[in-house]
């Protein structure tokens, strides 16, 4: 009889945005695989949900209320999952949004701040405290949600698109800074998935 080894067994996830969408989809996945999984998002109810439905599947997952634009409430979700996990040894790097769905000439500057906050200094949070917790262990993954249009651009989305072309040259810095401590640093770019919020 052949036994299979869950892929993740033993592995500790930190999964932001996992209470919706890909996210979530990303969370359930990675527990199913074996991984214990921090599930960090702003709304509560869906990330309990989340955990309940890897609990539901025989995983373990950790619900911590986050706001990826804020660096102490990011620093406190990785602090939770480090101490009810043991360590950290992968980072999803995906709370994001369009905030700004209008033409420059036409467009809120607040709007298109806001959508730089979220999806670019969001992920400069999430990997800025991640790096530490990655070292300690002597190896790690950083995956970010990146998104086509950061590589060819799309009217109407100029904050959008702007903020994951950054999003992109993130990563290939971190990459760089990080080969050396046996970090890998990804770029997910899922194309259309139709989420509730796309609905």
């Amino acid at each position: 009889m052949v036994v299979q080894t869950k892929r993740l067994g033993g592995k500790v996830a930190v999964v932001t945005g996992a209470g919706r969408g890909i996210g979530k989809a990303i969370a359930i996945a990675y527990a199913g695989e074996g991984a214990s999984v921090c599930c960090a998002a702003r709304t509560e109810a869906e990330i309990d949900e989340t955990v309940r439905e890897i609990e539901g599947l025989g995983g373990r997952g950790l619900a911590v209320q986050t706001d990826v634009t804020q660096l102490e409430s990011v620093r406190r979700a990785f602090e939770a999952a480090a101490d009810s996990f043991g360590g950290i040894d992968i980072l999803v790097a995906n709370a994001g949004g369009n905030l700004d769905r209008s033409r420059v000439e036409d467009g809120d500057p607040a709007d298109w701040l806001a959508t730089l906050e979220l999806n670019l200094t969001g992920v400069y949070h999430c990997t800025k405290v991640a790096i530490p917790y990655l070292k300690r262990r002597g190896s790690g993954k950083i995956i970010v949600t990146g998104s086509g249009i950061g590589h060819q651009g799309s009217a109407g989305n100029s904050a959008y698109a702007s903020s994951k072309a950054g999003v992109w040259m993130l990563t290939r810095v971190l990459a760089q800074e990080l080969w050396e401590y046996n970090i890998s640093v990804n770029e997910l770019i899922p194309g259309p998935v139709l989420t509730e919020r796309v609905r």
